[in-house]
């Protein structure tokens, strides 16, 4: 009798060790499929846009503000390097677009020069940011 009691009381219990190696490797599949998006470092009034589309996809973020200087990856960068920093940021990023958020005020003319750099550094996918009025 005693013995009955026993077995009993030892199936019983229940083994999670299945479900915490379901649990380790979904979490391992969540942090290896997860794009990280790298801000450009500064924020900028972007203009209005009724026909403007949301886009999740950019990873590289160029930023130009209202004096016309350019932020890339949170740090103040000449046009002269962006061609450079483009090229490296591709590298860590090959499916990545790239994006850029010139600000309302800034020159339109420094805008087409950015853009010129940054097809110079290989990126025929390039965006700019706008605010949807909607």
């Amino acid at each position: 009798m005693r013995r009955r009691k026993k077995i009993s009381q030892e199936e019983s219990g229940l083994d999670l060790t299945p479900m915490l190696d379901i649990v380790f490797i979904m979490l391992i599949f969540f942090i290896v499929t997860t794009s990280f998006v790298k801000e450009s470092g500064i924020e900028v009034n972007r203009p209005s846009a009724q026909t403007a589309e949301r886009n999740e996809k950019g990873n590289i973020l160029v930023a130009i503000t209202e004096n016309d200087e350019i932020w890339i990856d949170k740090r103040r960068v000449d046009l002269k390097a962006v061609r450079a920093n483009i090229e490296r940021l591709k590298i860590e990023y090959p499916e990545g677009s790239v994006i850029i958020q010139a600000d309302q005020r800034s020159r339109s003319g420094l805008l087409v020069e950015t853009m010129d750099q940054i097809r110079l550094a290989g990126v025929a996918n390039i965006s700019i940011a706008a605010k949807n009025d909607n």
